[in-house]
């Protein structure tokens, strides 16, 4: 179970309740679930998981703008299933520039079919040489009439394949940059739209390419203004950075639970693990790291529940130190439970290889600390 009362302060009596059920679901309906064993099976389940996930209402947050409850659903999800999270994550980042800019037709055509998981959504924004550097994307959106053309590449697209709708960012004034960039809504059957191949990662993820080729969209499929697409992606990314280290304690609590479970089992020398020195200082500071991790996390998530116009800062505080920690953490496991640490079908094994992308996805940690530093360079002009 989530351990909500750690971070009570920043919580509603509703959030309490949420999460018990979130935690309950996630422990009875995603953690016994297989891994996939390639990427064909993973593209299959994260459909399947993302029907499940939507009948049990866990993706209800997004759509009631409910940052802390989306933390706790990341926070549980990730728990019991990583490639679970992923897709709830992938349903966020798609559908939340609907919400937050889309026309009331616009959000009538997908809240629905993304929030019940009856459709699966993708953040189409990287290209091979635009990743932290957006504004350098090379795909291009000209009007012509009453249709937007795209024409360009995008890579390292989750969902790539499977999803049943595209947010496509693309450049519509190359001159202006990051100032000239807008955001369309391209369904997965729009001529144009071809999905160019898997690219694979060591943990199950539906991850690939697609490329836009003469994809025709109507001038409908803008969403919000044109030329402020760079800012509705950057508001998207602030709104779900705190998801992201949410998720990242999700893993990290799954990995100290199951070094504590080896290390009080586990007898070296005539006695546990868990009476030797080293081992407890590593336990230790595993426990004070997720505590500090969770903490900035919720904070998070609660400044921008309060109202906060923005929440740039605060966001990617949590996400720069819960990502990095969970990532400590989960080495700690793994090497505290040794051997069956390093084997496939361990969770701290499992946990290893999925931990790794949140440290870059959404921003990389040293994004999210020069965000910070320019922060406090500003406060502290002269």
């Amino acid at each position: 179970m989530i351990d909500a009362d750690g971070v009570r302060a920043f919580l509603e009596p509703a959030h309490l309740e949420f999460a018990a059920r979130a935690s309950a679901f996630a422990d009875e309906s995603l953690a016994p679930r297989a891994e996939p064993e390639d990427d064909g099976a993973g593209r299959v389940e994260a459909r399947a998981l993302a029907e499940v996930m939507g009948s049990a209402g866990l993706f209800a947050p997004i759509g009631d703008g409910d940052l802390r409850a989306a933390c706790l659903a990341r926070e549980a999800i990730a728990f019991a299933s990583p490639l679970a999270d992923a897709v709830w994550a992938l349903q966020a980042l798609g559908l939340t520039p609907i919400l937050r800019a889309g026309t009331e037709a616009q959000r009538e055509r997908w809240a629905d079919p993304v929030l019940s998981g009856r459709a699966l959504a993708a953040f189409a924004m990287t290209e091979p040489e635009a990743g932290s550097d957006v504004a350098s994307m090379t795909t291009r959106a000209i009007r012509e009439g009453d249709a937007w053309v795209l024409d360009g590449a995008k890579h390292l697209i989750s969902n790539a394949g499977i999803a049943d709708l595209y947010a496509v960012f693309a450049s519509t004034d190359p001159d202006a940059r990051s100032r000239g960039i807008s955001c369309f809504l391209v369904p997965a059957d729009t001529d144009g739209l071809s999905f160019e191949g898997a690219q694979i990662m060591s943990a199950p993820h539906p991850l690939g390419r697609i490329a836009l080729r003469g994809c025709r969209v109507p001038a409908d499929a803008l969403v919000g203004e044109a030329n402020r697409g760079f800012m509705l992606g950057l508001a998207t990314l602030d709104r779900l950075r705190p998801t992201v280290g949410a998720a990242a304690c999700g893993m990290a609590r799954r990995a100290l639970e199951e070094a504590l479970s080896h290390a009080r089992t586990r007898r070296q020398f005539g006695r546990p693990l868990a009476e030797f020195q080293i081992v407890k200082e590593k336990l230790g500071r595993m426990a004070i790291e997720l505590d500090a991790a969770r903490l900035l996390v919720y904070r998070a998530a609660w400044t921008a529940d309060e109202g906060a116009d923005r929440v740039t800062v605060t966001a990617a505080k949590a996400k720069a130190f819960a990502t990095e920690a969970a990532q400590r953490i989960i080495d700690e496991a793994v090497q505290i439970v040794g051997g069956p640490g390093v084997l496939a079908e361990h969770p701290v094994e499992r946990l290893y290889r999925s931990v790794r992308a949140l440290r870059i996805y959404e921003g990389t940690t040293e994004i999210q600390r020069m965000i910070v530093a320019d922060a406090l360079l500003q406060s502290r002009a002269p």
